[in-house]
């Protein structure tokens, strides 16, 4: 007897109630927190302190005393180490929150607030175990310094291009909560927009009259822009602010770089060589015209092609030309 087998299909209701559950994970909102000050709960800690030892001073000298029962001397001891464990737990309360720093709190598993004022304050037990190394989060701007990495540009070269990144901690609730370590969240999503935007241009302009053409080495605080942008909707969700990007670090892979160096050369010879040509051209023209307003010397066809060429070579050449002297004429 054989079991008949059916494929039941998922509704894409459930499939779409089942994203819509998931983005509706909404993210923790911050909330200023304002504790008491750690000043007064430091001076009543202190009040508490002495009236333990005092009870403990006051418990053995009337404990062999026959005038006090027993039980009150017995009481007052059990009354003072009340008081010292009291004092240990409200001593392991006290934070300090430096300028420019955050400390996020929590209260039996729950987000309890974040205290953004710097000072000294006492919090209980709140806020153990929040940041990965018991510290505040740091407000201050920050420097992100990636290694170099090697990509392809547009044409398919293989580069080497570094960034720098100049970020800090605008929301230290959702750079807690969050993420797991931002640090690392953001070095990870920078080195990703560095590959993915250099790989949408070349290193350099391929035809020089396009001026509209952007290019890794010609366009570079543009693409930087692009780069923070792109960069600050990464990491948004972490509450980081991008304040700038700068490529710090632009050059073709060892493997091309002596082709490449051998092509920038060709191309600076023939723009110079264009040049050159252009300003004799124009040079030789100058002068005709000259000969020919002043009425200097009158030439056919054939004596102004000889002229126009020897004044081509003359101007166009590399080396100097060593002049020759015609003593007879010129027909």
């Amino acid at each position: 007897m054989s079991k008949e087998m059916t494929n039941e299909k998922i509704p894409e209701t459930d499939l779409s109630g089942q994203r819509n559950a998931r983005l509706m994970i909404k993210d923790v909102e911050q909330k200023e927190l304002y504790p008491l000050p750690g000043g007064i709960m430091a001076a009543a800690e202190g009040i508490l302190l002495l009236v333990c030892v005092l009870a403990y001073v006051w418990a053995g000298l009337r404990l062999s005393a026959k005038d006090i029962p027993p039980a009150l001397p017995a009481a007052a001891i059990v009354a003072a180490t009340l008081g010292i464990i009291l004092f240990c737990i409200l001593l392991a309360g006290f934070r300090v929150v430096d300028p420019k720093e955050a400390l996020v709190l929590v209260l039996f598993g729950r987000y309890y607030g974040t205290i953004l004022k710097e000072g000294f304050y006492v919090t209980g037990k709140m806020g153990s175990g929040v940041n990965t190394a018991g510290k505040c989060v740091s407000m201050k701007t920050m420097t992100l310094d990636n290694d170099k990495q090697k990509v392809n540009d547009e044409l398919g070269n293989p580069i080497i291009i570094g960034a720098v990144v100049i970020w800090r901690i605008v929301n230290p609730t959702k750079a807690v909560f969050n993420v797991q370590n931002y640090k690392s969240y953001l070095s990870i999503q920078c080195d990703s927009i560095i590959r993915n935007v250099a790989r949408m241009y070349p290193y350099d302009v391929v035809d020089e009259g396009d001026v509209d053409e952007k290019s890794l080495r010609g366009s570079s605080q543009e693409i930087a822009d692009r780069m923070k942008g792109e960069l600050q909707e990464r990491v948004e969700t972490a509450g980081i602010l991008v304040e700038e990007v700068k490529i710090t670090h632009l050059s073709y892979a060892p493997e091309i770089a002596s082709a490449m160096l051998q092509r920038q050369q060709a191309v600076a010879v023939i723009a110079a060589r264009q040049k050159i040509v252009e300003g004799a051209v124009g040079m030789v023209e100058m002068a005709l015209n000259k000969l020919n307003e002043k009425d200097v010397v009158e030439l056919d066809e054939e004596r102004k092609a000889a002229m126009v060429s020897n004044l081509l070579v003359i101007l166009c050449g590399n080396k100097e030309v060593q002049p020759i002297v015609n003593s007879g004429t010129i027909y």
